[in-house]
């Protein structure tokens, strides 16, 4: 004898189930709209972190560079202009040995020209040094400076004063207030000293600034 199967019953459990199976997916979140945890937002920072410390490494590695050639630049072209200014000066001489013939003239006209051009070219060049902060130390009948003038020989002279530059054997010259060549001169022993009294005499100077 076979049972008959229980329809009604089945029927009553799914329609049961379904209901409370489709609550239960409706509570169910959304996979995309789950917040990130804590460290999920901590590594996000720290890479974003990363990137802006990598671009700041950079524009300063950039920055560094371009401060090496402008001083690279600036310390080759430091004296453009100097030099621009000097120009001149070997274009004065070369007219001056130009103007002068190989066999010359008899009144010696052709000379006396050489001669002033010359002197006008120093007159020149003096000038162009000044404009550009170099000036002459010539210490003439003043009193020795160890700071500027190197006393290289003793001189005797009845009245002038121990000490005093008597004759200048070369010119010193001076960059702003920084030395750049000692003044080398002779000066005066002083009445009545003997050889090496004075103290200042052939004493060297430091030129270095």
């Amino acid at each position: 004898m076979t049972d008959e199967p229980q329809t009604d019953e089945i029927d009553e459990t799914v329609e049961d189930i379904a209901p409370q199976a489709a609550n239960d997916a409706g509570d169910e979140t959304p996979i995309e709209d789950v917040p990130p945890s804590e460290l999920e937002l901590a590594q996000a920072e720290v890479v974003e972190l990363k990137d802006k410390l990598l671009r700041a490494m950079a524009e300063l590695e950039n920055v560094r560079r371009r401060a090496e050639r402008d001083k690279a630049d600036a310390k080759k072209f430091a004296v453009s202009d100097f030099a621009r200014d000097l120009l001149t000066i070997p274009d004065n001489l070369r007219r001056a040995i130009d103007a002068i013939s190989t066999e010359g003239s008899e009144d010696g006209s052709e000379l006396a020209a050489f001669i002033e051009g010359v002197v006008l070219t120093e007159r020149e060049l003096l000038s162009v040094l000044e404009r550009h902060g170099v000036k002459q130390v010539n210490p003439d009948g003043q009193k020795l400076d160890p700071n500027l003038h190197q006393a290289m020989v003793q001189v005797d002279h009845p009245e002038a004063p121990a000490g005093t530059v008597m004759d200048v054997l070369q010119i010193g010259y001076v960059l702003h207030d920084r030395l750049l060549r000692a003044a080398m001169v002779a000066v005066a022993k002083g009445p009545g000293s003997s050889e090496g009294e004075t103290p200042e005499a052939g004493k060297s100077v430091d030129t270095k600034a």
